[in-house]
This record gives structure tokens, C-alpha cells and sequence, in this order.
């Protein structure tokens, strides 16, 4: 007969189920915050069990020691099940499986619910409490108290086995050796969030790539002052001393520093100019009453399918490259009279919005833009909007990855076809493999000798 899973671990279990189902991200987004928040509050009340126990499931009161500054107190009794206990929170109901205890000297009472398992906000005060605040220990009894009433208060024990574990998690895998991992596409994006006392919004910088298997994979996350050329190189720097090697494509947003940045850090990888932000920019010089008309022609621009309509067949590289050009051309023509400021935003990254046209056709539409992990990112400011300001800079990057590490597991890989793994193949030996060039025909025959083999 199966063992049931404890109700911890049936909840992870669950989790991981909701990326398999194949459904719209959003949605998998959605699930995943209501069973995170049922994770969360489950953890603690068995933390609690433990606490008042003075041992872990499964450990016998006799194997129990006491250590360290405090003295561990072993209580009679034993875990005898569990029972389903309906908790009200703002976005709905939470079910939690309520441990039952059988033999104890005293009866348990759970310090975070008390007599009142029902009390509103429990997914504000645990969620946002340990897993934004919960950084200290000191803030999340706090919050735990304005919430809840001071007899509400969890103990030190508990705060920080919840808090801990989300900060070990992402500073092991922060400091994680990459050198097991190649990629052809890289995708670089920011998002802003407030998490220094008195200062503005500051950034935290996210890396993830499409493998050369077409497997997605989520790199790096780190926090910053500015989205300068040094705060950048230093993220990209830090990802190549842990072993990642140069990618075909860098598809970015045009923010100065990232551009200068990623053209240091990765020499010989091409870039790509997120089209959708540079559709932005180009609408943002255009008024209200012509702005659908424009947007339509610009989307127009990029619009390959035409060639396989008429019969026409331009295969990826610089042929296709210039058959598009030729298109932003025309746009310019159109609408360089009436709108010269959208035109020339258009023209300076001319260069840089087609780049992925030397990639296979069957990666252009995801490749061409860096708006997925930007919609991740917006559904983790959706989140914290409720706390205005993140205490610290730990305690925001910690939440951004836990976000973004779930989310990651949904995020869809990328066909790999024979003729697009040529492709590849080809751009790879030619980017980062080229080869070595041939002495001046001047030299002598012994010294060519060996170019000559090397080439």
C-alpha cells in the first residue's frame, strides 16, 4: 500500500504537477501563489508541532538532546493525523491539513491561528510577513503581531526556519557552477522595485537562456544601484567566472548599459533589439489618432509569412536580412514626413531589430523580443504591490527569484529541427569557433606549415 506523502511535501508535489499540464503561464502563476501560501502557512503550524513536541516527525522523544544556548523540552505525546481546516484569506480560502496530536500532557494550540484558525489576512501575514519582510526575525514577529494580536506571534524557532530556508536556497543557487550549461539565445532584462529606505526604485537583473537541446533555463538574478554598463558587466562577469560560455544571440531591451555591457562581456555573440520595446518607443512619438495605423505598419515590417504566401523563398541569413530592411525603408518613406522623431527611433536601431533573422525561421517570433521574463516580472511587482517597499535588498532579491524559479519550470523549450540545428551549427563554428587565419603568403613554408593544419 502507498505511504501518504506529509502534507508538506504533498503540496511541493503538487506545485511541481501544475508545470507539467502544459497551461497558459499565467494561469500556472495564479495556482502556484495559492499553493505557495498553503506551503508557507502548512510549514509553520508543523514547525509549531515540532516546537511544542520538542522533535521532529518521525524522531523519538529518547534520541532528543538538548543543545546549543537552549535546552530542548521533550513533551509526552505523538502526531496522530491530520484534519482539513479552512483558513480565509483576501484572495480566498486556504486549505491546510491541521496536525492532530494523541497523548500529550497539555493540548496544542497553534500560536499563529489560537482559537481563531479562520482570521482573515493569513496569506498577507505569512506570505508577505516571512517571505518578503521575513528576512529578519525581529520584522516578522512584528508583522505577525500588528496582523494578528501580540499572543499571535510564532517563535523565534519557526520565523527563522521558514525565513532561512528561502535565503539558503537562492544564495546556493546564486553561487551555482554553469559550465554544464551552453546556450544559443541569452535573454537580459531588468525590473525595478523598492527596496532601500528614502531611494527610488532600483533594479534586479535577470539572465535566462535557450540551451543548445532548445531546453529553456533560468542563469542569474541579481540586485542593483543602476542599469549602468558597470552594474551589468558585473553581473555577466560574475556568470562567465561560473562557467558560462558565450551564446549565439544577447536578446535585450535598448538600455545603454546593458548594450555596452553585453558587447564586452560577449565579444563574438550577435545581438538582437527587443522589437516589442522599440515598437513602444516608436508609438510613444506618435499621437493618439495614428497610433494603430502605425503600429499595424510596423508589425507589418517584420512579417515574414508573406514569402511562403507568394511563392517566395528567402532562406535565413543576409538575403532575409535585407529583403526586411528594405521594409523599414518603406516605413521611413511612409511616415518620415509626419512623424521624423518615431522614424529616426526606428532607423538608429535598424541594424539590431534584425539580427534574428540568421536564426531559424521557427525561433524568429520567440527570439525577437525579450517580453517573456518582463511578464514574469510583472506578475511579481503584482504581488508585492500590497507592501509599497521591500525592507531590504535580500529580502526583495530572495522573493523576485523564488517567483522566478517556479515560473521557470512552465516556461516552454524551443523546437529543434535538423536543418535549424545547421543553422546553428553553422553560426557557432562561424561566431565563436572561427578559424585561425593564414600567415601572409610572404612567410616561409615551414613556418605556414602549421596555420595551415590549424585552419
Amino acid at each position: 500500500m502507498a505511504r501518504t506523502l506529509p502534507p508538506v511535501q504533498a503540496i511541493r508535489a503538487e506545485i511541481d504537477a501544475l508545470f507539467a499540464e502544459g497551461r497558459d503561464l499565467v494561469e500556472v502563476i495564479e495556482d502556484v501563489a495559492r499553493l505557495g501560501a498553503r506551503l508557507i502557512i502548512q510549514t509553520a503550524v508543523e514547525a509549531e508541532v515540532d516546537a511544542f513536541l520538542g522533535r521532529a516527525r518521525y524522531q523519538r522523544a529518547a534520541a532528543v538532546t538538548g543543545s546549543g544556548e537552549e535546552e530542548t523540552v521533550v513533551r509526552p505525546g505523538h502526531r496522530n493525523g491530520h484534519c482539513p481546516t479552512t483558513i480565509k484569506t483576501t484572495t480566498g480560502a486556504v486549505t491546510i491539513a491541521r496536525p492532530k496530536l494523541r497523548g500529550t500532557t497539555e493540548a496544542f494550540a497553534s500560536r499563529l491561528f489560537g482559537t481563531g484558525v479562520t482570521r482573515t489576512n493569513a496569506l498577507e501575514t505569512l506570505v508577505i510577513a516571512s517571505f518578503v519582510r521575513g528576512l529578519s526575525v525581529r520584522d516578522v514577529e512584528g508583522a505577525l503581531a500588528d496582523a494578528l494580536g501580540p499572543e499571535a506571534a510564532l517563535s523565534k524557532s519557526t520565523v527563522s526556519t521558514i525565513c532561512q530556508a528561502i535565503v539558503a536556497e537562492y544564495d546556493a543557487w546564486s553561487r551555482r557552477d554553469l559550465t554544464g550549461i551552453e546556450l544559443d539565445y541569452l535573454f537580459l532584462d531588468a525590473s525595478h522595485f523598492k527596496m532601500h529606505d528614502g531611494q527610488r526604485a532600483e533594479p534586479v537583473l535577470a539572465a535566462w537562456g535557450i540551451t543548445t537541446e532548445g531546453k529553456p533555463v533560468f542563469i542569474g538574478l541579481s540586485a542593483a544601484a543602476a542599469e549602468s554598463t558597470d552594474a551589468w558587466h558585473d553581473f555577466l562577469t560574475d556568470l562567465a567566472i561560473r562557467g558560462l560560455r558565450p551564446p549565439l544571440l544577447v536578446i535585450s531591451d535598448g538600455a545603454p548599459g546593458l548594450i555596452a555591457a553585453a558587447e564586452q562581456a560577449f565579444p563574438r555573440s550577435l545581438r538582437q533589439r527587443c522589437v516589442i520595446h522599440k515598437c513602444r518607443n516608436v508609438l510613444s512619438k506618435v499621437s493618439a489618432g495614428d497610433q494603430a495605423e502605425v503600429k499595424a505598419a510596423f508589425w507589418n515590417i517584420f512579417d515574414t509569412s508573406s514569402l511562403n504566401n507568394d511563392g517566395t523563398e528567402i532562406e535565413p541569413g543576409p538575403a532575409l536580412v535585407a529583403w526586411v530592411q528594405a521594409r523599414i525603408d518603406a516605413f521611413a518613406e511612409t511616415w518620415g514626413g509626419r512623424y521624423p522623431a518615431a522614424v529616426k527611433s526606428l532607423l538608429t536601431d535598424r541594424q539590431s531589430l534584425t539580427t534574428y533573422l540568421r536564426f531559424p525561421p521557427e525561433h524568429h517570433k520567440r527570439i525577437r523580443h525579450s517580453n517573456f521574463i518582463e511578464r514574469t516580472f510583472g506578475e511579481t511587482r503584482r504581488r508585492v504591490k500590497v507592501i509599497g517597499r521591500f525592507p531590504g535588498e535580500t529580502s526583495c532579491v530572495s522573493l523576485v527569484w523564488a517567483v522566478l524559479d517556479r515560473a521557470a519550470r512552465g516556461w516552454r523549450g524551443f523546437a529543434m529541427t535538423s536543418k535549424g540545428l545547421r543553422i546553428l551549427q553553422d553560426l557557432r563554428r562561424a561566431l565563436l569557433h572561427p578559424p585561425a587565419q593564414l600567415r601572409p603568403t610572404s612567410t616561409t613554408t615551414a613556418e605556414s606549415t602549421p596555420d595551415t593544419v590549424a585552419a
